[in-house]
């Protein structure tokens, strides 16, 4: 049988076999079996000397897509030609117009039920898209005078987990109206704070992803 002598590479090999199976039949419907059937030979103690369940898969290769985000998000808070308010809304508008995010929402799973994908999805939130990349955006608009505020730390929380966790369908398993909704609370919330950063376009786009996501339960 064969079998790969580097553990990274096996890992490699599972999550990109999870991960296109995920999208081609959705998470829900891919078993172990599945995974092992497409692993080219691998047996079920490959998969489970790495991971000790479908739902670790999943967190691994939700990980490894949110690598791939925050890199985008490290390319818009270093750029040196937008201000502090301009950054905000290019990562608004950059996160929902990848179209992989049309395949993420076809494929996600409700996250209500799945506590450990949940926590790592707001634990990635707190712990890392609010200091790492909002609150500098932030900081920066204070200095260039786009942004007003005097707490920095909080508000840049505030608009990641609004924008992460409570406008997320997969969380809350909001119908399409209920999404829009949110979607409409959140654009006056960011004007109260005088940040003008969701346009028509970006809930045009929201509601297209709510309503992939709605279809493909």
């Amino acid at each position: 049988m064969a079998r790969n002598k580097h553990p990274e590479e096996t890992v490699n090999l599972i999550l990109d076999v999870a991960s296109r199976l995920f999208m081609e039949k959705g998470y829900e419907r891919t078993s172990i079996q599945d995974i092992i059937a497409n692993l080219g030979g691998l047996s079920k103690g490959a998969i489970y000397h790495h991971f000790k369940s479908k739902e670790d898969i999943l967190v691994a290769v939700t990980d490894k897509m949110t690598e791939e985000s925050n890199r985008m998000l490290a390319v818009i808070r270093d750029r040196m030609d937008l201000t502090g308010q301009e950054k905000l809304k290019a990562i608004f508008k950059e996160s929902i117009a990848r179209p992989v995010q049309d395949e993420i929402f076809k494929v996600a799973p409700n996250l209500s039920t799945n506590p450990r994908l949940l926590f790592s999805v707001f634990s990635e939130t707190v712990n890392t898209a609010a200091p790492d990349y909002i609150r500098p955006i932030i900081e920066q608009g204070i200095a260039d005078g786009s942004i007003q505020t005097e707490y920095p730390a909080e508000l840049a929380e505030l608009i990641i987990l609004a924008a992460n966790i409570w406008m997320n369908p997969m969380i809350f398993d909001d119908s399409v109206e209920t999404s829009y909704r949110k979607f409409m609370v959140f654009r006056q919330m960011m004007r109260g704070f005088g940040l003008d950063i969701v346009d028509d376009e970006m809930l045009g786009r929201l509601q297209e992803l709510s309503t992939i996501y709605q279809k493909s339960k």
